[in-house]
Parts: C-alpha cells; structure tokens; sequence
C-alpha cells in the first residue's frame, strides 16, 4: 500500500455568503472585460495568410479507385490501431497516460512526421478516398465517447461539495478565457482565417483555453492513488463542473459563429429548452423505467433502444444547431452514473470506443495538423505564448478560487496543475473550430501543440509536488 498523503484545508473556511458575493462579482468583471476586449477587437483586420501546405500530395487525389476502399480503409484502421498501441505503451512505460501516445501516433501518420519523411507511403496508407470514412467514424467514436463522458458524470459528487466545486471550477474557467481572448488580440491579424469575425475568434480562443479534460483527470488521479483523497474528490468534482460549464460555452460560441444575433438567440433557447427537457421530463422517467441496479445484465432490447436514443439525442442536438456530442454527453448525463444501464454500456462500448474509434479520430486529427507550418521563429514564440496563457490561466484561476475557498497551498497548487490537464477533450473542441473555420490549420496546430504541452505536464509536475505519492502499476 503505498504513502499517499492526507491533504487538509484550512479551518478558516470562506464563509458562503462571501463565496457567493464574490462569485457574482467575478461574473460581472469578467463581462465587462471581455466586451472591452471586444470593443478594441474588431477594429482588427485579418492579414492575407500564406497558402498552406495541403495534407497530402497530389497523387492522393488519383491513388483511389472506390472499388478498392474496404481494403484501404482496412489497412488504414490495422496502421493506426497498430501505432496507436505501440506509442501508448511506450508512454505507459514513461509514467505518462495512454492517450498521449495515441494523440501523438495520429500526428506521426500525419503530414507532420510521415508525411516529410515518406510521403508516398503517407499517400499509399491514407489516399484521399479514405480521409471522409475516417473522418464519419472519427466522428461517431467522439458521439459514443461523449456519451460514455456523461454516464461517468456523478451528480452525487458534485453536490457533496457544491459550493468549493463551483467557485473553483468556474473560476478555472473565466482566468483562462478572459486570458484566451485578450489573447485574440495579438494573433487574430495573423492567424485568424479569413471571414471570421473577432467575437467568434475571441471566444473560441477563450473556451478552448478553459477545457479541462474530465476522463484523463481522473485516470491521472487513479494511477496517483489519489482518487479517495480529499484533492482527488474535489479534483473529479470540479473537472466535471468544468466540462459541463465549458460544453455550455462553446454551443453558444458555435450558435454564435453559425448565425445571425436572432439565430444565436434561437439556438441558445432551444438549447435550453432541450436541457431542461431532459433533465425535467428525461430523467425522472429514466429512473423509473430502468432496470433494478441489482440486477446482473438488461434485458434482450433495451442496448438497441439506448443506442437509437443516443443517436436520436445527438441528431436533435445537431438540428438546434449546436454540435451531434452535446447530444451524446447529455443523453448520458441524464442516466445515473451507478446504475445497471450506465455499468453495463461502459462494459459494452468502452473497448470498442477506445481501442477502435478514437485512435481514428486521433488519425484523422492527426492529418489536420500541420506543424510545417510553423516554418519561422514568430509563429514558435506565439506557440509557446499560448502555451503560457493557458497554463497561468488555467493554474491561476483554480489556484486563486481554491486558497479563498479555505483549500491549503499544496492542494490548491496540485488541484490547478490537475486542472490544467486537456488531453482528448481539447482535441474535440479543436477539431469543431477547424470545421467551423474560426481558427486556421496553422493556430489550430499550434493549440494541438499546447493540448499535448499540458497534458504531458500534468504527471511529473504532480509527483514532484507531492513526492510521497506513487504510480500504480499499468498494464498495456
């Protein structure tokens, strides 16, 4: 049994008036902020950008014949899995979580590694007939992986310290995204792409700066010793709270960039009204229809059924004119994270998503980011700025709510490093701004980068701070 530490907080608690005093004054500032933010921002003009090096060659447009896709595609998925598994271990055996292998398989197969090296097998393993094939399973993996997100949600653990996990997990939200779009400021001339406009550019900068990756967290946490802790519950609290927050964020920025003001409106109360659909109508009739928890399997049908429901959730979802996940995560929110449903389809999905699925979303990922295109010193130093603001925000923030919030300095500065961690669900929000067109390939590898940057950081900093913790063993 290893030495985990016993972390305290400070007798001299907030009192929750001033919690709440402050919390409403936080929001009001940081209003106030970003709008001026804004006022100084769309006075900016987008500089004509540079062409950027396609993915792939022009050979891949002739290399497909459709008659040979299944076999392509085939090899294809064999190359990623194969690569994905390989890296994994290899980051397992440096104390690193799994997923950073994987992230970094996609981008090895992309045009930033194999690409420079042997672009004719880059185009004879990926042609450009098997880019959409991947691109709909990437897709459909994150749908499932989003649901499977929701079902770990434990609406129990985030009330058992509601008013320490709200102040600081929306606090570790709006350090980092007023930061992000003060950030706009200085990038938005040269790496904004063309016709989008400063609000949408701002904001997005700001969510995907504020991602907390909720999944990743907690296998850190596990593999530390420190999810019974007193730092791992309030960690695993507020990443939850902050996922949910950050989700809400980014369907009003994609309302925001897709329409009009009235559109954005409209999407915003149809968001809403589904929300509270859900968890007004949804949830009370889930908990009387589901199968008893004690219970060892369900019933012949009710797999079928689930899945058509989180297909016809992230369908509705996609109509609003939010995003297909938002749909997925929701569905699963609603079901009790203890119950025989929500066990049994993590049993069911969680191989197949995750050994299958998102490496192919890691591949496809990894085809649209183009580190060559940081070819000149100025775009290494952005990159690195970025890097910068989203960890000071980020630390910041949840470092500053958690010492008001009565936490002692050595749980504060280890639950601000936790929270720093992005991993897979920044790569999501990446990927949804590259397909909306607010950000360009070029900060859209750039913000890869910083994803990777954190995530990799997270482990060693952690066991550095608290020296008496030790990894559990993992197995590839």
């Amino acid at each position: 049994m290893s030495d985990v530490p016993n972390f305290s907080t400070d007798k001299r608690f907030a009192n929750p008036g001033q919690v709440t005093s402050v919390y409403v004054l936080l929001f009001i500032a940081a209003i106030v902020v970003f709008f001026l933010i804004r006022f100084y921002g769309e006075g900016l003009t987008i500089r004509p950008a540079a062409g950027a090096v396609t993915a792939v060659s022009a050979k891949a447009a002739t290399t497909s014949d459709a008659s040979h896709l299944l076999p392509q595609v085939l090899v294809a998925l064999i190359t990623i899995i194969t690569t994905a598994r390989i890296l994994g271990a290899i980051c397992l055996r440096l104390g690193q979580p799994r997923v950073i292998g994987e992230v970094c398989a996609g981008i090895a197969l992309g045009p930033s590694l194999l690409g420079r090296v042997a672009p004719d097998v880059m185009v004879s393993l990926f042609p450009s007939s098997v880019s959409p094939v991947l691109g709909i399973l990437a897709q459909i993996g994150v749908i499932l992986y989003m649901f499977l997100i929701g079902l770990e949600l434990n609406s129990g653990l985030l009330k058992s310290k509601a008013h320490v996990t709200v102040a600081i997990s929306h606090a570790s939200i709006v350090a980092p995204f007023l930061l992000g779009s003060f950030l706009a400021l200085f990038v938005f001339e040269k790496y904004a792409p063309a016709g989008v406009s400063f609000t949408s550019f701002a904001m997005f900068l700001g969510v995907a700066m504020s991602i907390t990756a909720f999944p990743i967290l907690a296998r850190i946490l596990t593999d530390l010793q420190l999810n019974q802790t007193e730092l791992g519950v309030i960690a695993l609290s507020c990443a939850a709270a902050d996922d949910v927050t950050a989700w809400c964020l980014l369907a009003f920025v994609v309302g925001v960039t897709q329409a009009d003001l009235y559109g954005a409106i409209l999407t915003i109360v149809l968001t809403g009204a589904y929300i509270g659909l859900m968890f007004g109508v949804s949830r009370p009739l889930l908990n009387r229809l589901l199968p008893d928890s004690k219970e060892s399997e369900l019933p012949v049908g009710v797999t079928a059924w689930v899945l058509i429901a989180v297909l016809a959730s992230a369908l509705i979802t996609e109509a609003i004119g939010i995003h297909a996940i938002f749909g997925a995560f929701l569905l699963g929110a609603v079901i009790p994270h203890d119950s025989l449903l929500a066990r049994s389809f993590r049993n069911k999905l969680e191989d197949v998503v995750s050994i299958l699925l998102l490496p192919a979303f890691f591949a496809y990922t990894g085809t649209r980011t183009q580190i060559g295109l940081l070819s000149e010193w100025p775009d290494w130093w952005f990159c690195l700025l970025i890097i910068i603001v989203a960890t000071v925000g980020k630390f910041g923030g949840t470092f500053v709510a958690a010492k008001f919030t009565g936490l002692d300095s050595r749980t504060s500065a280890s639950l601000g490093i936790l929270m720093n961690t992005r991993g897979l669900m920044e790569l999501i929000v990446l990927n949804i701004g590259l397909d909306l067109g607010v950000i360009s390939p070029t900060l859209f590898a750039m913000m890869v980068l910083m994803a990777l940057a954190t995530t990799v950081a997270t482990t060693p900093i952690l066991r550095r701070l608290l020296p008496t913790t030790s990894s559990a063993s993992a197995t590839v």
